[in-house]
């Protein structure tokens, strides 16, 4: 497999935070190649007037070096 790159993104859903992970995933696959793998690292929300508005995910995304 040889070197891996990890990077940290942050994916937005008004809907659920397991779409908040897909739609981060999304975006990454428009600019990235060799995406190996996902790590979810925590969850959070946008709170309004006492209610979620936003689902948020932060995930690490791996993917194969090609340097």
């Amino acid at each position: 497999m040889g070197v891996v790159k990890v990077i940290e993104l942050i994916g937005e859903s008004p809907d659920s935070w397991e779409d908040a992970v897909k739609q981060a995933l999304a975006v990454a696959t428009k600019t990235l190649r060799g995406i190996v793998g996902i790590d979810v690292d925590h969850f959070t929300a946008k709170v309004e007037n006492g209610k979620i508005v936003a689902f948020r995910a932060d995930i690490k995304v791996a993917f194969t070096y090609e340097g």
